[in-house]
This record gives structure tokens, sequence and C-alpha cells, in this order.
């Protein structure tokens, strides 16, 4: 009995000390970029390598900024974010209202083509992103990066289920008895109570959308127009590689995401886990 209870004490603390090791390794990499952020390339590819920071980060960064048009590449980095993350949070939670709560011949089916495409490998989407962009003539602009995937098939799906989940129709009948159009129940009732669901949604589209790199890859030719991603890859060359700058460009294209991450991780997990109790 004894052996049992002493297991029982130490069972929390062994899962305890299992996911701090598991932190530390996921935080490692982390940790490293920040320190090599610091530190020149030589000091960088020094045995052993530097563990702690240095004082060539204003160097790093002066290199950084003469290699690449560094704060315009933020800014549009920033620019399409945003934007991508407002169409994403327009388009997809009408489009899960629609489906939720409306009734309309081939509901299903379209539903169903919607959920279909997230079958589809991206890698498909390239070439016909690349000549349809090439049509309209928005190679080398913005918003060939956050028009495409304004309506995505995960946000409406998501929107979808919240909807289902958490606003009753009986809700939505009784404001329409009352007089109120359909833009004012979305404006009024729906989106008010889509806020756990926005806000995760708003979220992941702004990190994946700052992360992105194949798509601006595809429709960005001028260095000027590149986003983060595909700037920072820029630097990197067979011979000359300034580590040093990439990883301080690398540190600062990663904080805005840390600290929105920590701001915003409490939303997240309830978005998610909405409706998984009851």
């Amino acid at each position: 009995m004894s052996m049992k209870i002493q297991a029982d004490r130490l069972a929390p603390w062994a899962a305890y000390l299992l996911v701090g090791v598991g932190a530390l390794i996921m935080l490692a990499p982390f940790y490293f970029m920040f320190v090599f952020a610091t530190h020149s390339r030589t000091e960088i590819f020094s045995l052993p390598p530097p563990l702690f920071f240095g004082d060539d980060f204003l160097t790093n960064l002066t290199i950084l900024t003469e290699r690449i048009p560094f704060w315009r590449n933020l800014g549009w980095s920033l620019y399409v974010a945003l934007a991508s993350t407002a169409l994403t949070l327009l388009f997809c939670s009408l489009g899960g209202y629609a489906f939720a709560l409306f009734e309309f011949r081939f509901k299903k089916l379209l539903f169903g083509l919607v959920m279909a495409t997230l079958l589809l490998p991206s890698f498909m989407n390239m070439i016909p992103t690349f000549m349809i962009m090439d049509v309209l003539g928005w190679i080398d602009q913005p918003r060939a990066l956050y028009i495409p995937g304004a309506a995505s098939a995960f946000g409406i799906f998501l929107m979808r289920q919240f909807v289902a989940a958490s606003i009753p129709r009986d809700l939505i009948e009784a404001a329409r008895m009352d007089g109120c159009g359909e833009i004012g129940i979305y404006t009024r009732i729906v989106l008010p109570l889509l806020k756990p669901a926005l806000g995760t949604l708003g979220l992941i589209t702004f990190i994946a959308s700052w992360n992105n790199f194949i798509g601006p890859l595809i429709v960005m030719r001028s260095p000027e127009m590149y986003t983060l991603p595909l700037a920072l890859r820029s630097l990197q060359s067979p011979v000359n590689t300034e580590w040093g700058a990439l990883m301080a460009g690398s540190a600062i294209a990663t904080l805005p995401l840390i600290i929105l991450f920590i701001l915003s991780s409490r939303q997240l997990i309830s978005g998610l886990t909405t409706g998984a109790v009851k």
C-alpha cells in the first residue's frame, strides 16, 4: 500500500519532469537563434559555440539592412498578414454562419466540396495560382498573397462548427421576428458570440500568413516586395552567408509571433476546445 501511495505521489512529478524536458528541447532552437543574433559569423562557428549573448547585434543588424530592405520587407509582411487575417475572418464567418443556420439547395453538396479542398496537397495549387495571378496582372503585388486564400476551407469548417454549437436557432428566429435584418443579425448577434472562434482563427491565419514562404516565392519578383521569409532566404549564399545577420533578422521576425501567442494563448485554447466538453 505504501509503495502505491509513493507511486501516486511521484507520478505528477514525473509528468512535470517529462513535460519540462520536452519544453527545453523545443525552446532550445529559439534560444540559440537569439544568442547567435548577437554574435559574429566567426563566433557562431567556433567550437564550442557561444552559449550566452554577445555584443554584435547592432553590427549584424547593420549588415542585415545593407543586404536587404529589411524594414520594408517587415512592413509588407505585417500588411499582408493583417489583410489576410481580416478577410479570412470576414468571409469564413459569413460562410460558416450560412452553412450552419441557413437552408438552401445543394447545401450538403457545397459543404462537401468545400471540405474536399482540404484533401488537395498545397503544391498542386502552385502552377494554377501563378497562372491566375499572371492573367489578373497581380504578379509582384501583395494582393496576390491575401485575396486567393481569404475563404479557407478550414476557417469555414471551424466557424460552421462553432456557430452550430454555440448559437441557438431560436435566437436567430426571434431576432427575425423582431424585424432585424440578416446583416443586423450577423453584426449584432452572430459576431459577438463568435469572438472565441474568431480569435482562434485570426491567430492561426496571422501566423500562417507571417510564415508563408511558398506564396511569395511564386508571385513576388522584386526584393522590395518580398515578405520576411523570402527576404531572409535571399541572404543565404553558397559561400558568403552572414549567419549573424540572418539570425538577427529571424529573431526580429519571430518576436511579433511570440508576443502575439503570449497575449492570445488562452483565447486559442478556448476556441479550439469549445464544444469538446458539454
